[in-house]
């Protein structure tokens, strides 16, 4: 078998891990062999792990020479020794099955997209993505492609790949391109195809049977940029755990809401429902409740420069100083001429609305000079936070100026 255009026999012969070869040359730690089977980064695909005659291999890429090996050391073998390498056999699995679970993917994207085009193609250590360059972000959801994933994995599809003129290759529209550069000006291309699913042209390892790939979870899709549809996802082991993790939410869920999985979405939905009316008749009672609490600090209005001022704590729940802002500015005017408002959203804050004759941010910044804090505004309306002060002190503070 000759070596593909990566230079590695590894994608044409991917089950091989063992294997003994000619050192060609060694430069330092680069090592290049007559054969290998190691697989050089490429195509989103990482570079094989392993050893050559018992040295550890940290990198695999392709150059102008050839397909060099990195090794940890300097290696003691010289060029034209015999060598033997070992390819990491659980890590060339993992790559293998991440890497046909892509081609799965857009075999699936191409079902639920109109228009679709590949973005690129990334296998991490513990989950995987694929982009693809579609108008129409919305047409992916998780579930529908879980479902689509798993009945290609279980109807055990042939998974093949065979050599093919480039420019054939590039003249058809249903092939899609996952090469190299090196690859890209070779004469010849590989086309990798899963039986009635999905072809491309692609130089990484696969397994001959979708059957092999097993569980795939699909993680996330997002949007990474205009006209990408990112999906994100994992095979064995994080695959398994996702989709546990996923199960054990749902059951506490059932639980939580006193109902079967069966029900669980109809009364997840009736309880949303009555959530969001407790909320909206929350909001009315704390909007009837502040609204009696400025009727109270009416009581306690003094004049000053000829002016009304209503100053005044707000111990209502949940009012912070926006809404107390809000409130002060559509009483300003009715209820005083000045209203300044202090209570505790986290720390103490005060707010203050003005009809425009006494200078709204001033107050404010008279109170922050005193307690510390900050703040701004303008003539009319102004707020300050973060006060080292109870409310009550705040209170006393603006009516002993008074």
């Amino acid at each position: 078998m000759t070596p593909d255009a990566t230079g590695s026999r590894a994608a044409a012969e991917p089950t091989v891990t063992e294997f003994e070869t000619r050192v060609r040359s060694v430069d330092g730690t680069d090592v290049r062999l007559e054969d290998t089977y190691f697989y050089p980064e490429g195509g989103g695909q990482p570079a094989d792990r392993g050893t050559i005659d018992g040295v550890e291999v940290v990198d695999v890429q392709t150059r102008e020479s050839g397909v060099v090996h990195e090794l940890a050391s300097t290696p003691a073998f010289e060029a034209g020794e015999t060598v033997g390498g070992s390819i990491d056999e659980t890590f060339r699995t993992y790559c293998m099955r991440a890497h046909t679970a892509s081609h799965l993917l857009y075999g699936a994207g191409r079902r639920l997209l109109e228009d679709h085009g590949y973005g690129g193609f990334d296998i991490g250590t513990e989950k995987c993505r694929i982009d693809f360059e579609t108008s129409d972000p919305d047409a992916l959801d998780i579930l529908s492609l879980e479902r689509l994933l798993a009945e290609a994995v279980w109807d055990s599809r042939q998974v093949t790949w065979r050599e093919m003129d480039i420019e054939r290759a590039r003249a058809d529209d249903e092939i899609v391109f996952n090469l190299t550069e090196e690859a890209q000006r070779a004469d010849t291309v590989r086309i990798v195809e899963i039986d009635g699913w999905d072809i491309a042209a692609c130089g990484g390892t696969h397994v001959r049977n979708t059957i092999e790939i097993g569980p795939i979870a699909v993680l996330d899709i997002s949007n990474p940029g205009a006209d990408l549809v990112r999906v994100e996802y994992a095979v064995g082991p994080t695959a398994i755990r996702t989709r546990t993790d996923r199960a054990r939410a749902t059951r506490r869920a059932a639980r939580a809401l006193e109902t079967g999985l069966e029900e669980l979405p109809e009364r997840a939905s009736a309880v949303a429902e009555r959530n969001a009316e407790l909320e909206d008749e929350l909001v009315g009672l704390r909007s009837r409740l502040l609204e009696s609490r400025l009727e109270a600090l009416d009581e306690d209005a003094t004049e000053r420069d000829g002016q009304r001022w209503v100053v005044g704590e707000l111990d209502v729940d949940g009012v912070g100083p926006n809404d107390a802002a809000d409130r002060a500015r559509e009483r300003a005017g009715e209820l005083g001429d000045v209203v300044v408002l202090t209570g505790v959203d986290g720390s103490a804050f005060v707010v203050a609305a003005t009809t425009g004759e006494t200078d709204a941010s001033g107050i404010v910044e008279d109170v922050t000079a005193e307690f510390g804090g900050g703040g701004g505004g303008g003539e009319t309306l102004a707020q300050g936070g973060g006060l080292d002060a109870e409310p009550a002190a705040v209170v006393d503070y603006l009516r002993g100026e008074q």
